[in-house]
């Protein structure tokens, strides 16, 4: 009788189950989550479409009477560096960190950045391995010429625009820095591939750095060539600098080639920006 009693309890638990279960939630929407706007231009000077992908601050709507600074990222793709460092910008402009002011990013997606970011290099081993190589001159027009001034005219910017580039994108802002440094007022430089064509940027003679800029040049454990070459820019500029220009240099022997930018621009942001907003 008792195993009949006993089985009887066993059926009936697990009949009841089900209504002992949790109903689950139900879905009364679903919708995409952006984090900012996609534009689309015709660039006249390369003869193709170009992708910005743009990330504006959350005062950005309501705060109509404000203008705002501007950072201008390479490899600024959605599936490359556009996300995590718009997060970076986000988190670190919070009023509660303070890490930098309330900041629009640019992000400049890639079409081909080994043709982009590289000039004519005379190195056997750079000719092979990037064939479209040598398109650094009519993109930095792009930059300047058609990106800058499309951004100028569609958001509200102040005058303050600042550059990221990281590897070959480290390569194009050192380019420009060297070129062209008018461009940008603040320069941040993460493991640049300063290696191109045997190092040529690096005797480059700079142009005059007026006005006022800020450098900063970062890099991993990223081994002896990637390393050396990073410290010999920032010391280039170090020794040539006018006063009112900053130069700053991170290592960081935790990380390598591939994780250095995020770090590093968190480093730059707190030294660059930190007498802006602090």
């Amino acid at each position: 009788m008792k195993k009949l009693i006993y089985l009887a309890v066993i059926a009936l638990v697990f009949c009841s189950s089900p209504l002992l279960a949790k109903a689950k939630p139900e879905v009364t929407q679903v919708s995409p989550f952006t984090i900012g706007e996609k534009v689309t231009f015709h660039s006249a000077i390369l003869n193709e479409n170009r992708v910005l992908n743009i990330y504006l601050p959350g005062s950005y709507a309501e705060n109509t009477d404000k203008n705002y600074p501007v950072i201008y990222l390479l490899d600024g793709s959605a599936d490359e560096d556009f996300v995590h460092l718009s997060g970076l910008v986000q988190f670190g402009s919070l009023s509660w960190i303070h890490l930098l002011p309330e900041t629009i990013v640019v992000g400049i997606a890639n079409v081909d950045r080994k043709r982009d970011f590289t000039y004519p290099s005379d190195n056997k081993q750079d000719i092979e391995e990037f064939p479209t190589h040598g398109g650094s001159a009519n993109f930095i027009k792009v930059i300047g010429e058609e990106i800058q001034p499309l951004v100028e005219s569609k958001y509200r910017t102040s005058a303050e625009k600042t550059i990221i580039g990281q590897s070959l994108g480290g390569l194009l802002a050192t380019e420009i820095l060297l070129k062209s440094p008018t461009l940008f007022d603040n320069y941040i430089i993460i493991s640049p591939s300063l290696w191109w064509d045997d190092e040529s940027l690096l005797s480059l003679e700079p142009a005059p750095l007026n006005p006022a800029k800020s450098v900063y040049v970062g890099v991993g454990k990223e081994g002896p060539v990637m390393e050396r070459v990073a410290k010999a820019l920032f010391d280039k500029l170090e020794n040539a600098k006018p006063e009112s220009t900053s130069a700053y240099f991170g290592f960081f022997e935790q990380l390598n080639h591939g994780d250095t930018l995020h770090l590093a621009a968190y480093d730059a942001f707190d030294k660059v920006f930190k007498v802006q907003t602090k």
